[in-house]
């Protein structure tokens, strides 16, 4: 079929809890470009908020319009003149972060920190949530026979997970706390599980999302957490701590939840010499006892997206050390998209992983 006969529809959000959806020109290859029938495509949180607000954390719309998404796979279906390693019909994972790659940032290895890098529905850049999207070839990985197309969409998050694991240095036998048992929490448990961490506890204020992460393995102890903000964040610690069976604390903390409080909570639970690891996205100036952290020499690390995990999250999955799959709790077709929004915005509908088919 020739690109004047194909149908790109596609998914636009302006901020006001709407889904408009967009016949577009299919878009033109460069020379290390490849051209991407997109097959499925997850909602992440940061999409939620686009679709919502028109903004997330320092990222806004300002007024304008975008394609949304950026969890995908699909086929390609035209290749530029310079890629060599992928071919029309291969099935590609999307790592939808692509750098300047020759900034010194970029080749020292930590790419996700360029300043120049243009990330896939982050304004002012379209998304993926559409029938036909290029990207650059060096970002698209061929994913084996035994993954989905959509658990190679799931390799998204799966990237993060890993990332942050990777950044706690989690190691056999170790004692976890991760704050939030939404997608990346819960895919966060998986990998320090598959890390060799013995003793995994994960905290949230919904003890449904709570026992869902318990029957995937991804935790071996849970704390169901309140919404008293009154309450003093070292008291929650004892309580976690105790729950853990742990006198010295977790090895390391993993906020992946957004709260300020959580961030706090966790520096308190965290051993002398443990990391915490800043998953999740908070206010800008959270209230944190610093104090506390540097007698503890407790490191408190970033975490951006992801570098060079991609890999990693495709060996976890096609090996079966870690199955995606399960997160998947609802589908939609892109005409549906509107729907599966408001699905995965809704607490009632119990979403963990909503996911468009195209």
């Amino acid at each position: 079929m020739s690109s004047e006969e194909r149908t790109n529809l596609a998914a636009i959000v302006e901020g006001n809890r709407k889904i408009r959806l967009e016949h577009r020109d299919i878009p033109t290859l460069g020379t290390n470009d490849v051209l991407i029938s997109i097959s499925s495509v997850g909602i992440c949180g940061s999409d939620l908020k686009y679709w919502a607000y028109g903004k997330c954390g320092r990222f806004s719309l300002n007024g304008k319009s975008m394609v949304i998404g950026h969890e995908a796979a699909g086929v390609v279906t035209s290749v530029g003149s310079g890629v060599k390693h992928l071919k029309i019909g291969d099935r590609v994972t999307i790592e939808p972060g692509v750098p300047c790659k020759s900034c010194e940032i970029c080749q020292g290895g930590r790419y996700n920190l360029c300043k120049k890098m243009r990330f896939c529905a982050t304004p002012p850049v379209d998304g993926n949530l559409c029938n036909y999207y290029v990207h650059d070839a060096d970002f698209c990985y061929k994913i084996p026979d035994n993954i989905t197309t959509e658990e190679a969409a799931m390799l998204e998050p799966l990237s993060v997970a890993v990332y942050a694991c990777e950044r706690a240095n989690i190691g056999l036998g170790q004692s976890i706390v991760i704050f939030g048992a939404g997608p990346i929490g819960i895919l966060c448990g998986l990998v320090a599980k598959n890390s060799g961490a013995s003793n995994i506890c994960i905290v949230d204020i919904d003890e449904g999302r709570l026992a869902f992460a318990k029957s995937l393995g991804a935790a071996n102890k849970t704390y169901f957490a309140t919404l008293e903000a009154s309450k003093d964040p070292s008291k929650v610690a004892d309580d976690i701590l105790e729950i853990l069976g742990s006198d010295l604390g977790a090895h390391s903390s993993l906020e992946c939840s957004g709260a300020d409080s959580s961030l706090a909570t966790g520096i308190h639970v965290t051993r002398p010499g443990g990391s915490v690891i800043l998953v999740g996205r908070g206010s800008l100036s959270p209230s944190i006892p610093i104090v506390l952290a540097a007698t503890k020499e407790v490191d408190i690390k970033g975490v951006f997206r992801y570098a060079n995990n991609y890999p990693q999250s495709i060996s976890l999955v096609s090996s079966g050390a870690i199955d995606v799959s399960k997160l998947i709790t609802h589908r939609f077709t892109l005409q549906e998209s509107e729907k599966a929004f408001e699905v995965a915005a809704d607490s009632r509908q119990r979403a963990i992983k909503v996911m468009i088919n195209c």
